[in-house]
């Protein structure tokens, strides 16, 4: 964003720049823009940079609080090994990825001037509040900021609507992928809610990720669904976003979409197990619904945790007709 002049660089009247690494999934970015808000009140005359894969884009510029991403990304949610930043070090570096100490040393690496980050052990030259592991992950961020001074709000999600039109506008749209084989609820179960559904009268469309197009198409052969309300290999977030703002309700699984349709205030229905909703759960509105069954159990597992086992597709259809009279399907 310096640029260059005809006699040299620019580089007297470059603005300060503010690192933030969080190199994870949207439902991430999305639990992180009230801490992202926040910072760009606090540091408004900085270049706010955001360390995100970059498929990301759409979704960070939507926002409204970052000025460029800076791709970055590792497998399984790990950390990056490097990041590509060049010029000066950053003037203030923030860890919203998680609690150290790799991300921790991988910012430090760029000798940022300002580093804020929670405290751990392993890096104990870095002072900063303490983890707790069961909070919630919009409060969590917004309580480090607070602890460094800035003031955030958790509440301060939400997306403006989209400029693109809807595909499939009044649609519940089901969504059966998740990030891993333990949050997702099997497909069999979705495509009976979404008969159902059907058969009193309501449009439905499935959308999914862009390694889940098997899911997508097994849940649409069985609910019959016409190819024009399925949305399979990762849609554009333009088009995803304009999808879900106008849906009737979404019903996922503790994913990214779940993360979307609050941010557009679109009533939902979400399936947690393993990981309880008192951690990545929506806002405590009655426009949103979360089942729950517990006991919490592995994130990452192989197979279908047994507490979203214990959601059933009925529970699910009665939840829909709980939401609020003028959004409920």
């Amino acid at each position: 964003m310096s640029g260059r002049t005809e006699d040299g660089p620019a580089a007297s009247t470059a603005p300060p720049r503010l690192l933030v690494l969080r190199a994870l999934g949207l439902g991430d970015l999305l639990a992180g823009v009230p801490a992202l808000r926040a910072l760009r009140r606090a540091y408004p005359r900085h270049e706010l940079v955001l360390a995100a894969p970059a498929g990301l884009a759409p979704a960070a510029d939507a926002c409204g609080a970052v000025d460029r991403l800076l791709p970055a990304s590792a497998p399984s949610r790990a950390v990056p090994r490097t990041l590509d930043w060049t010029g000066p070090p950053p003037d203030v570096a923030v860890d919203l990825h998680g609690n150290g100490p790799p991300s921790h040393r991988l910012l430090r690496s760029l000798r940022p001037a300002r580093l804020l980050a929670f405290a751990h052990p392993g890096t104990p030259d870095i002072e900063g509040p303490t983890w707790y592991a069961g909070e919630h992950e919009r409060d969590r961020w917004c309580r480090l900021l607070r602890w460094y001074g800035i003031d955030a709000d958790p509440t301060d999600l939400l997306l403006p609507r989209p400029h693109t039109a809807s595909p499939a506008p009044g649609a519940v749209v089901l969504h059966p992928g998740a990030g891993s084989p333990a949050r997702c609820w099997p497909v069999e179960r979705y495509a009976a809610v979404a008969t159902a559904l059907r058969a009193r009268g309501h449009r439905v469309a499935v959308t999914g990720g862009a390694a889940e197009d098997d899911l997508v198409a097994r849940l649409a052969k069985r609910a019959g669904l016409p190819d024009t309300d399925v949305f399979a290999g990762g849609p554009p977030f333009a088009l995803l976003s304009a999808l879900v703002a106008d849906a009737r309700a979404v019903v996922s699984g503790d994913t990214g979409i779940a993360h979307l349709a609050v941010a557009h205030t679109t009533p939902t229905v979400t399936l947690f197990g393993p990981v309880p909703p008192s951690q990545w759960g929506p806002p405590a509105l009655p426009c949103h619904i979360a089942l729950w069954h517990g006991p919490p159990g592995d994130p990452h597992g192989d197979r279908p945790d047994p507490a979203l086992l214990r959601i059933t597709p009925d529970e699910v259809l009665h939840a829909l007709t709980r939401l609020p009279e003028e959004d409920a399907p």
